[in-house]
């Protein structure tokens, strides 16, 4: 019993040591300054803000929080050296990597199609997507609704040029829908889920059989480059959360809202539509749905190039490290 006491002991002090070390490698790989965009949808980040997990994991660096209304925001600030990491759907990377933003993908969280969607009023004469020829659709430009939008008015038959796109940030965009100004709206969770339960807008279109609606993680090229090490800490720690997330769903959606301003009823829906979603490094298979996206934009002439998303996808190799 004494030799299994021992063995039990050295084991957990072996335990204890590994995990003393890999804090102090993720303090010795920790920038001086790691500042964060996020949205509100952005759960994971959401909760290790509040939960300050990161200003203990990084006990060496100075965390900053900084939140956007949208991803294209978010990446202008990343590309400029405003951020070291943050969270967009799809199509932002997409317009920053065609705009010669300098940037890496770093993660991805798994597909949320039932998290976006094309709303229209409850009464409004538009019954299918190829009723949207002619009509004024709002959207935030270069958003995962933007890409919605591309793959709805290709599903219906319509060319781009067949609809009226009026791109307004989601707050002035729910305005313009409210008063009825644009005649459907593309637009994203949580927006999405306080428009559901305040209005009782008909769904046109989700992202089901249309968007895989990824949500990405990105990062500066100097975090990649100089701190590999702080990026799989950082890509451990959401998915942490993730799972704490999916344990707690109700003390969670509490967090949020009275994080975000949300009332408890939104966050609860639009958590309800989200699936278990941790952060790993892209797979081929989410490198090449995201190829899709960047194609379909190209195709349109909407952005000024087109762009290979592999070129700018980070991998935790062992030259990395």
């Amino acid at each position: 019993m004494r030799g299994t006491r021992r063995e039990l002991l050295q084991v957990t002090l072996g335990a204890a040591a590994a995990s003393l070390a890999g804090f102090a490698r993720a303090a010795e790989s920790a920038p001086a300054q790691l500042r964060i965009g996020f949205q509100k949808a952005a759960v994971n980040l959401v909760v290790l803000k509040q939960q300050a997990a990161l200003e203990k994991r990084f006990p060496a660096s100075t965390v900053k929080w900084i939140e956007f209304p949208a991803g294209p925001q978010l990446l202008e600030a990343l590309a400029v050296g405003s951020l070291e990491f943050g969270l967009t759907g799809d199509t932002p990377p997409v317009f920053a990597q065609a705009a010669g933003k300098d940037l890496r993908y770093v993660g991805a969280e798994p597909p949320k199609p039932l998290s976006s969607a094309l709303l229209v009023k409850p009464d409004a004469p538009l019954a299918t997507l190829a009723d949207l020829k002619g009509r004024k659709v709002a959207l935030q430009k270069g958003s995962s609704a933007h890409y919605l939008l591309v793959r709805a008015v290709d599903r219906a038959g319509l060319q781009w040029s067949d609809i009226q796109p009026v791109y307004l940030a989601p707050s002035d965009a729910r305005a313009a829908f409210e008063r009825g100004s644009v005649d459907a709206w593309a637009i994203w969770d949580p927006y999405y889920a306080a428009v559901e339960l305040d209005l009782k807008p008909r769904v046109l279109a989700n992202g089901r059989d249309l968007s895989s609606n990824n949500s990405f993680y990105l990062a500066s090229r100097a975090l990649t480059e100089q701190h590999p090490q702080a990026v799989l800490t950082l890509l451990a720690e959401l998915s942490r959360a993730d799972a704490w997330v999916q344990a707690h769903r109700k003390e969670a959606a509490q967090l949020i809202s009275d994080f975000s301003g949300l009332n408890l009823a939104t966050t609860h829906l639009f958590i309800s539509r989200r699936p278990v979603s941790p952060a790993a490094p892209l797979t081929p298979a989410i490198v090449a749905d995201q190829q899709r996206v960047a194609d379909a934009f190209a195709r349109l002439g909407l952005l000024p190039q087109a762009v290979r998303v592999a070129d700018i996808v980070w991998s935790p190799t062992s030259k990395s490290l």
